[in-house]
């Protein structure tokens, strides 16, 4: 404990007490970062997901092999919003970023994020729709679109072009009912040539 302003003894973040619910499972403190149990067996807050979920997800959504994130630590600060981080360190951590966000999972369908697909959508082998220059152009843009040659599954793609001899990640689509909706952030949609 330590003494504010007013001579109030403030507790420090390893001793604050969270209120727990009817389940005995604490709840989630959005203001720090705490690193996602490795099952859910371990969990120890209402709603948070476990490391093993996470990778179950992108191993069976986009095939993306567990081992690629050997190295990586996940946290989430927020209500579900899960960040991904090249290393270790203590938990929890009162800061305002660690690694970058890679997935929002309090929601109905889990969605990677823009920063993920880019970094790690190499890895993926599935739920993977490259798009041809018009397509890639209006995807990047912002834009929806039919896209009537896809036969894999509804919900979140991602969407590559060919650049060069390489095939590039540009980000995060939706697919229902025949049409690709871009899921590229406003402010980093681009009008392009």
């Amino acid at each position: 404990m330590g003494d504010g302003p007013d001579g109030d003894d403030i507790a420090e973040i390893g001793e604050t007490d969270i209120a727990g619910d009817s389940d005995g499972l604490e709840q989630n403190d959005g203001q720090r970062f705490d690193r996602l149990p490795e099952t859910p067996a371990e969990r120890t807050v209402e709603g948070r997901v476990s490391r093993e979920e996470v990778l179950e997800y992108f191993a069976d959504r986009f095939d993306i092999p567990p081992e690629t994130f050997d190295d990586h630590t996940f946290w989430e600060k927020g209500a579900g919003k899960i960040w991904i981080y090249a290393g270790e360190a203590p938990t929890p951590l009162a800061i305002e970023a660690i690694g970058m966000t890679c997935l929002r999972t309090r929601q109905e369908h889990w969605k990677p994020t823009t920063d993920f697909v880019q970094r790690f959508g190499t890895h993926a082998s599935d739920c993977v729709i490259e798009l041809e220059g018009p397509e890639a152009r209006r995807f990047v843009a912002g834009e929806d679109q039919e896209i009537d040659r896809w036969d894999g599954d509804w919900g979140y793609l991602i969407a590559t072009h060919e650049i060069g001899s390489d095939v590039a990640p540009m980000g995060v689509g939706l697919y229902v009912h025949g049409e690709l909706r871009s899921m590229v952030p406003k402010g980093r949609q681009r009008d392009l040539p």
